[in-house]
């Protein structure tokens, strides 16, 4: 988790929202990455998501398989759809998001027993640090 801290934070003093993935398998730093919709000029390029497709190109569709990526943020749909096709095995996440969380807080998408992966799911992770980034963040926003 201490990987996408510092990611959420490189977002945050690039004026991007503080989310910060870390994709792993054991110690093996697979990829990291963090939130650029505007650096990208586009809506979809969440921490997650980057962090996944970072880690397909460099090391392959067997890697990320069953690896464990690390978030600051619970994943959205896109993000939690995107660790369902790739059979991301564990995500383990910092603070909830009760208005769009796709890991329990909304619906479940990451163990839901129709789709062909579920994925081990570990919440609240470091929570107090990866809330207070996205709090301060939104505080000197609307100041």
């Amino acid at each position: 988790m201490e990987a996408a801290l510092q990611e959420a934070s490189r977002a945050a003093a690039m004026g991007e929202i503080p989310v910060g993935a870390a994709l792993m398998r054991g110690d093996l730093v697979l990829a990291v990455a963090h939130n650029r919709t505007h650096a990208d000029g586009s809506p979809v390029a969440h921490a997650e998501l980057l962090a996944v497709q970072a880690a397909l190109r460099v090391h392959g569709a067997d890697a990320v398989r069953g690896a464990t990526l690390y978030v600051t943020l619970e994943p959205c749909a896109m993000c939690a759809g995107a660790v369902v096709l790739t059979k991301v095995g564990r995500v383990v996440f910092g603070a909830y998001e009760p208005k769009s969380g796709m890991a329990g807080s909304v619906f479940d998408v990451l163990r839901e027993p129709r789709l062909n992966h579920r994925a081990e799911v570990l919440g609240g992770v470091r929570e107090a640090e990866c809330a207070a980034l996205l709090q301060a963040f939104f505080a000197a926003r609307r100041d």
